[in-house]
């Protein structure tokens, strides 16, 4: 008996979609990829659009920065 030495299809590669939490397949057919769905990527881009998403900043950048003494 021979075995044939056919190329085995690589398994989906699955990762967690990052707007509701479930499985979403990370490889090229899924067309919103790292998103399960075209809806959760919308609520991504729409939380990005309304600046949901901020870094903590220590202080105000140089160039809004006020003079203190009035000169």
């Amino acid at each position: 008996m021979t075995m044939e030495n056919s190329p085995q299809p690589k398994p989906e590669k699955l990762v967690t979609c990052p707007t509701c939490g479930g499985d979403s397949v990370y490889a090229p057919s899924n067309l919103f990829r790292p998103f399960c769905s075209e809806r959760c990527k919308n609520i991504d881009l729409g939380a990005w659009a309304n600046e949901d998403f901020r870094m903590p900043a220590k202080g105000l950048p140089e160039d809004q920065l006020t003079d203190s003494d009035g000169a």
